[in-house]
């Protein structure tokens, strides 16, 4: 089944594969493609069609947020700019359209008592029959490398078992973002929950022969739908679910299970000021640990104090609307 659909289509599939190539994530680059492909095929434009004024009212016909538009229109530019590169036009009509005012964006941090009380909610809803408990089990794992190791969610997911390694209590990760492979330490109580994962899978022969760390049901991989579930889940046993919330200019984003890695950045970060220490010295060792290719990305996690900053900033910002 073809994904594409506008005379774009044979570039954008070029586009994604020397992308995917680099190490970049196919899941946000097609939909952002996906956008424009419906567009033009809508308008049945051509070549010649593309100029800023085309882009201009493309933009305003997209019924979405500041910061998503932007988001599809920087990847657009970059679609652009690789058709330049081989040959294929001339100019990139995008270059001088600059990018619309954002809101405000704060992260939704897990203090680390919430963080516990998270991983024991998951530990608590895990289904005891042989059909679900691997499943489960592994679900656990991946929250559990996010919360203390900072792994991303896709880095979980692709861990092969022989990426462990329990004599030196390591983790190899490969191909994650921008190839950037990287070999961490983890610490000693993930490492033993790990080591009672890999117990239990001996019992059930599909499960064990699989080469993931982390599977579901007969050795499958474990899938991002599936964590979404038990994420939901364990958020509700714990009353911390909570829906995205615009006010005013700041968007104030819902827990996902990305936010155990963010609160994992952030959380260590306040414990090395607790400490006394450098928190700007810090940055290029973490950087290093949580995979960024420049420890400038790592000062995103700066961003919010902590859990409690947060809040704070939100019943702020709730008070003000209100007075308004």
């Amino acid at each position: 089944m073809k994904r594409f659909k506008s005379f774009l289509a044979e570039q954008m599939e070029e586009f994604i594969e020397y992308r995917f190539q680099l190490g970049y994530s196919n899941t946000s680059m097609m939909y952002c493609l996906k956008v424009l492909d419906r567009y033009v095929s809508e308008k049945q434009v051509t070549w010649a069609s593309f100029d800023p004024l085309f882009f201009i009212r493309f933009r305003a016909n997209l019924d979405l947020e500041p910061r998503s538009i932007n988001m599809i229109f920087r990847m657009i530019k970059i679609f652009f700019n690789y058709l330049i590169r081989k040959d294929v036009i001339l100019e990139n009509p995008l270059q001088e359209i600059t990018e619309l005012q954002e809101n405000l964006v704060i992260p939704f941090i897990f203090s680390p008592e919430e963080t516990d009380r998270f991983l024991k909610a998951v530990i608590k809803s895990m289904r005891t029959s042989q059909r679900f408990y691997v499943s489960d089990f592994s679900a656990y794992i991946a929250f559990l490398l996010m919360a203390r190791c900072g792994l991303r969610t896709s880095e979980t997911l692709n861990l092969l078992k022989t990426h462990y390694r329990p004599e030196e209590r390591t983790i190899y990760i490969e191909k994650t973002k921008f190839r950037k492979d990287r070999l961490i330490p983890i610490p000693k109580a993930v490492a033993h929950e790990i080591n009672n994962l890999l117990k239990v899978r001996r019992l059930f022969p599909d499960e064990d022969d699989s080469p993931f760390l982390l599977v579901k049901v007969k050795g499958n991989k474990l899938v991002r739908m599936f964590i979404n579930r038990r994420f939901k889940q364990a958020l509700t046993y714990i009353n911390l679910e909570q829906p995205r919330k615009i006010i005013g200019t700041t968007n104030f984003s819902q827990p996902s299970h990305h936010s155990l890695r963010h609160s994992f950045a952030v959380n260590t970060l306040k414990r090395i000021k607790q400490q006394g220490k450098s928190c700007q010295n810090a940055l290029p060792v973490l950087a290093a640990y949580m995979g960024h290719s420049k420890y400038k990305y790592t000062t995103y996690y700066l961003k919010v104090l902590d859990a409690e900053h947060r809040r704070q900033l939100f019943n702020f910002s709730i008070s003000k609307s209100e007075d308004a």
